[in-house]
């Protein structure tokens, strides 16, 4: 068995960027950890002063919905941080850290899942920063693969020049498992949109099966390695 550790900035980014490769561990007998770090609802929520409204209600039923939505895939567990969701630059790095860390110490992860860096959304962006750094390779470590996923409707939206371009070099089959990853988005109903945008079901499949004739699978999701120690 191996311990697993999914780090995402919002709900739903966990099973948008890895969520075959979640169940695929899991039918294995792998632990699989979810952590999300932000709240993924206020900053939608204006007033007429532009203030953000409180909205716990809402909250509630989306951290529901995560809930749901890892159940599904068969996740052992998922965990929330709460930041604020589209300013997690309001908050200092270090303080992103601590609870990485902290989660870290408390899975035990061999491998560790999260945000490439280039994508356009700022939380994403940031959630890659902290991860990379909690997980440095200190001696003796037990991380031993660190792999970075697209986040559709962010990384393909990057402009030239805005971030590193998304170009992946590690596959993972999931034609077993797409229809559980697609399921698992329907408990994030309201977060989905119609096609062609890239966060629509239809959308969703189109990329897998791309990435997958990438790397001659009929699905696929497509990952960038950041580290591994062999």
């Amino acid at each position: 068995m191996t311990n697993i550790l999914v780090i995402a900035a919002h709900p739903d980014d966990e099973i948008l960027g890895c969520g075959g490769t979640i169940a695929k561990h899991s039918s294995q007998g792998d632990q699989v950890h979810a952590l999300i770090l932000a709240e993924g609802l206020t900053s939608r929520n204006y007033n007429a002063t532009e203030a953000y409204v409180d909205t716990p209600e809402a909250l509630a039923k989306l951290t529901e919905c995560t809930k749901k939505a890892c159940s599904i895939v068969g996740a052992a567990s998922v965990a929330f941080t709460g930041f604020p969701d589209n300013k997690m630059d309001s908050v200092s790095l270090l303080d992103i850290i601590k609870p990485i860390e902290a989660k870290i110490r408390e899975v035990n992860p061999e491998i560790i899942y999260t945000h490439q860096p280039g994508c356009l959304n700022i939380d994403h962006q940031l959630t890659h920063r902290a991860t990379v750094t909690a997980a440095r390779a200190l001696p003796g470590a037990q991380i031993k693969t660190l792999l970075f996923f697209e986040s559709p409707s962010s990384s393909e939206w990057q402009v030239p020049g805005g971030g590193s371009a998304f170009v992946p070099n590690w596959f993972v089959d999931i034609e077993d498992t797409l229809e559980l990853k697609l399921k698992a988005l329907k408990a994030y109903d309201s977060e989905m949109r119609a096609f062609p945008h890239p966060r629509s079901y239809e959308g969703i499949s189109n990329l897998a099966k791309y990435r997958g004739a990438s790397a001659g699978f009929k699905a696929a999701e497509a990952f960038t390695l950041g580290r591994h120690l062999a």
